[in-house]
């Protein structure tokens, strides 16, 4: 992969684990923008949680300089004079150093606490509210599997690092600073020796530090695959019980959570020789400073008090140093994440607002089509060029063989995606133009799926307009023929569906669904294969209710059965993405054109 010196798009890229020096550092400083910005609104608990740290290092800090002041200075006046005051005045302030070291410590880990949730509880719904704002293209290319993974697994090695991470680093980098300057105030002939034991500590960081980028990257990816193989096994359970699929299923699971397995056992296995390598080179920087010191103690140019406060002082300064190790390994996993979410919240939706949206207060439904061309990959037009004029109130059906654009053509009306060239509108007003709540007030799309959200039925149709009285639910229900059944039901409306509806049939799914864009009211309907999933009891019962539903409103109904096409007042065939048959039913069954083969094809099946 060539240099560059941008972080790549988004999530362009997000499966590349080797990035050159100049993308490693592009992408570090969109994630630390990232969390400049999550910790800028907690800047007061920032401040006071700094405060208190550096309090109770201070406190912690002057342990060893009160103790040698006890050994070289009071017990000595306490011995040649017999003086108990200096001795007990140190040994008070000893008590009240440690008091205030503990209350310091507990404040600030309750302020850090504070803070880190808040900063999670902030980073968890800008995911969420991005991931919903993002467009439909996006999502039929980055699997919902990868979207839980930054929200849960991601999130969790965020969380382990703010929750105790942060704790460890900022009291344990403060203590060395701190402990490290009273060590050179002490004596500074030992503090030459503690700072030339910084060298191969910080030779050893920058080792862990190039290459754990590379295995934590690896270890987020591989984290991410076993999440969306999991998500879609679950997802689909029904047709891999179907096809026997478990065992092939299993196979691939192992062999992704054996990847996963094996990135881990890399990581670790780097922290497996930096943590133990700093604490190697703290036991031998004290073992050199005892030697130095106690020689010079031997010929009389250092006192005893001072070398067992230097020793201290050493061996404090070297305490945190495997807890910082052990952060420096949660700060590298943490980082890898946050790239991860700093990738996704950096994507852009493809279907933009409008910088000054033209108000449609009342639409009527009048949708026009003026020279639109729209390709999902450049080069490969799915509608080479349409013109097309949908009166208000009309009722267009679509009809042609699967892959001939009838769907992208009620995506684009629903603007789910943008024309590639040309303009769609909607009563004259380029539907670019309209604000997104405009435009999803004026256009319902009810798709083949009918997606029904946990809760009650009652919940489920008023999505349509919410805020909506049981009495207007009830009499959408009733339009579009779902009264009787939603009343058998075992609680009536406020019957839980359970997930994903579960707990109807697919035709009463699509019963409700139908409900729910009666009550939406607008003035362009969608119906994309929204009958296929009926049976002929079912069918006959909505195409009563269809009656209702399309009356003063324009409909495109793209559908294979050909007696909900009967419905229509205009039938369009379509094939490669251009419109080769335009007419009412009646005029295209009495022609020889390719509908009325398709009708005669479907008079014949029913004999």
């Amino acid at each position: 992969m060539s240099a560059t010196t941008t972080a790549p798009a988004g999530t362009a890229d997000e499966d590349e684990t080797r990035l050159s020096r100049a993308q490693s550092k592009a992408v570090r400083q969109r994630s630390l923008r990232l969390l400049g910005d999550l910790m800028r609104p907690h800047r007061k608990g920032l401040w006071l949680a700094g405060v208190l740290v550096v309090v109770s290092t201070v406190a912690q800090v002057a342990g060893p300089a009160l103790i040698a002041t006890a050994i070289d200075t009071t017990l000595v006046r306490l011995r040649d004079h017999g003086e108990w005051g200096p001795l007990l005045m140190v040994g008070g302030l000893y008590v009240v150093a440690a008091a205030v070291a503990g209350l310091s410590i507990s404040g600030y880990v309750r302020t850090a606490a504070r803070v880190s949730q808040g900063i999670l509880l902030d980073l968890r719904r800008r995911v969420f509210r991005q991931t919903q704002r993002l467009s439909l293209e996006f999502h039929e290319s980055y699997t919902s599997g990868r979207i839980i993974s930054r929200q849960t697994s991601d999130l969790e090695s965020l969380r382990d690092l703010l929750d105790s991470g942060l704790t460890s680093i900022v009291s344990g980098v403060l203590m060395m600073l701190v402990t490290g300057v009273s060590l050179f105030l002490l004596d500074w002939r030992t503090g030459l020796v503690l700072a030339a034991s910084l060298i191969p500590a910080l030779a050893l960081t920058r080792w862990f530090q190039t290459r754990s980028q590379v295995y934590y990257r690896e270890q987020r990816t591989a984290s991410a695959r076993v999440i969306v193989n999991f998500v879609e096994t679950m997802t689909g359970i029904r047709a891999v019980q179907a096809f026997r699929r478990e065992r092939a299923n299993d196979v691939t699971y192992g062999e992704l959570a054996e990847d996963y397995r094996a990135a881990n056992a890399r990581a670790m296995g780097l922290n497996g020789i930096y943590s133990p390598g700093l604490v190697l080179i703290g036991n031998v920087t004290v073992a050199v400073a005892l030697l130095v010191g106690g020689l010079r103690v031997f010929h009389g140019d250092l006192d005893v008090g001072v070398l067992v406060a230097v020793l201290l002082y050493v061996k404090r300064f070297f305490g945190p140093i495997q807890e910082i190790g052990m952060f420096y390994n949660s700060f590298q996993s943490a980082s890898a994440a946050l790239e991860k979410i700093s990738g996704l919240l950096a994507e852009e939706p493809t279907v933009v607002e409008p910088a000054k949206p033209v108000p449609l207060e009342h639409a009527r439904g009048h949708v026009q089509l003026r020279g639109v061309e729209f390709a999902y990959v450049q080069g490969r037009p799915v509608l080479p060029r349409m013109d097309l004029d949908v009166p208000a109130g009309q009722t267009v059906a679509l009809v042609g063989a699967t892959g001939a654009g009838k769907s992208t053509l009620a995506k684009l009306l629903a603007r789910f995606y943008d024309v590639t060239a040309g303009s769609l509108e909607l009563d004259g007003v380029d539907v670019r133009d309209l604000s997104g709540h405009d435009l999803r007030r004026a256009v319902v799309m009810v798709t083949q799926e009918a997606y029904l959200f946990s809760g009650s039925v009652r919940d489920n149709i008023a999505m349509g307009k919410p805020g909506a009285t049981l009495e207007e639910v009830q009499a959408a229900a009733k339009a579009v023929g779902a009264h009787d059944f939603i009343e058998q039901l075992p609680y009536g409306y406020d019957t839980d569906v359970n997930k994903r509806g579960g707990r109807v049939s697919a035709g009463q799914r699509q019963l409700l669904s139908f409900a729910r864009a009666f009550l939406a009211d607008p003035a362009v309907l969608i119906l994309d294969e929204a009958t296929s999933s009926l049976d002929i009891p079912g069918e006959r019962l909505v195409q009563r209710g269809l009656q209702t539903l399309l009356a003063d409103r324009t409909a495109l109904i793209i559908a294979h059965r050909l007696s909900t096409v009967a419905i229509a007042d205009r039938v369009l065939v379509m094939e490669h993405g251009v419109v080769v048959e335009d007419g009412s039913p009646a005029e295209l069954i009495g022609g020889e054109g390719r509908f009325a083969a398709l009708h005669a094809a479907w008079r014949d099946s029913l004999v």
